[in-house]
């Protein structure tokens, strides 16, 4: 049905379903979906839990991932995810928009817009992509207040610490730093830009918690499937940004198409018909919900000339 009204509308809050998968067997696989349309397409694909990247967020509108979004911006973001997928949502926190009153602000704010889970960062403004070069980091006991303040402001959403440190203070500085966050009442940790197999291992071998691996690509992470991280210890995994990806490249190639044939007739063949379209959004339940809307009949074909 609708997120209006459907026997698949959730009862629980998004941080006690999202919590449920954790604790289940298996690797919890969550695609980035960066709008409502790619939420509804990850969950007919099967996925029980989707990614809302900040890059992907930022990409979207035009702007670098440098921490230049506002809360209320992101809040926009997790409210078409959450509602047209109904699906728990782990969303980019970035380095929680400021010292711990923002970042309570931020957990208050996401919860209520329908998010599942959290992630927050241990690097300084202005942030960068943690699989880029120098990134600043935060005094780890300073990133723990973070992590204490939103402990204490939520309600029912899951805690992902992230820390960036491997780069800069070696494994051993990474370690410390997720163990400190733990303490400080993280639900899991998200150890940013390992480089290699052996690193994954040593950080799992070494951090006792539920533990977050990112797949992003054209960074420091070579390729790894979801069984192969959750073989190294690995209970959830990313793929931030492909599904913008995909669909950045496939804009730019009906824009060039577009402006080389004066249309897009040469592209039919790699666009989502309307039908496809419609069933994706349900578009024939809402109507079915408004009596007064007279039933749409879907042209079958595009007419001749």
């Amino acid at each position: 049905m609708t997120y209006l009204v459907g026997d698949d509308v959730p009862a629980e809050p998004a941080g006690v379903r999202f919590r449920k998968l954790i604790e289940r067997d298996g690797i919890v696989q969550m695609p980035g979906t960066h709008n409502g349309q790619a939420a509804l397409q990850a969950r007919a694909a099967g996925f029980e839990a989707l990614y809302l990247s900040g890059a992907a967020m930022t990409a979207s509108m035009g702007l670098p991932d440098l921490g230049v979004i506002t809360v209320d911006e992101v809040a926009f973001f997790i409210r078409q995810v959450a509602r047209a997928s109904g699906l728990p949502v782990l969303v980019d926190g970035d380095t929680g928009y400021g010292e711990a009153l923002n970042v309570m602000h931020m957990v208050r704010t996401f919860e209520d817009a329908g998010a599942g889970a959290v992630h927050i960062e241990d690097q300084l403004l202005p942030k960068k992509c943690g699989h880029l070069n120098d990134k600043k980091l935060a005094d780890a006991h300073d990133m723990a207040a973070k992590v204490a303040a939103a402990r204490k402001a939520r309600r029912q959403l899951y805690i992902v610490a992230r820390t960036d440190a491997a780069a800069s203070e070696g494994m051993d500085g990474a370690v410390a730093r997720a163990k400190l966050y733990l303490q400080a009442g993280a639900d899991a940790i998200f150890p940013e830009a390992m480089t290699n197999a052996d690193m994954f291992r040593e950080f799992a071998r070494r951090v006792e918690a539920p533990l977050l691996a990112n797949m992003t690509e054209f960074g420091r992470t070579p390729f790894f499937t979801a069984a192969e991280f959750e073989a190294m210890g690995y209970k959830m995994v990313i793929w931030p940004v492909s599904a913008l990806r995909v669909a950045n490249k496939a804009q730019e190639e009906l824009f060039a198409a577009i402006r080389r044939d004066g249309g897009a007739h040469n592209m039919i063949e790699r666009m989502q018909t309307r039908t496809q379209l419609y069933a994706t959004i349900g578009y024939a339940d809402y109507e079915a919900l408004d009596a007064s809307i007279v039933r749409t009949v879907v042209p079958e074909a595009m007419p001749q000339r």
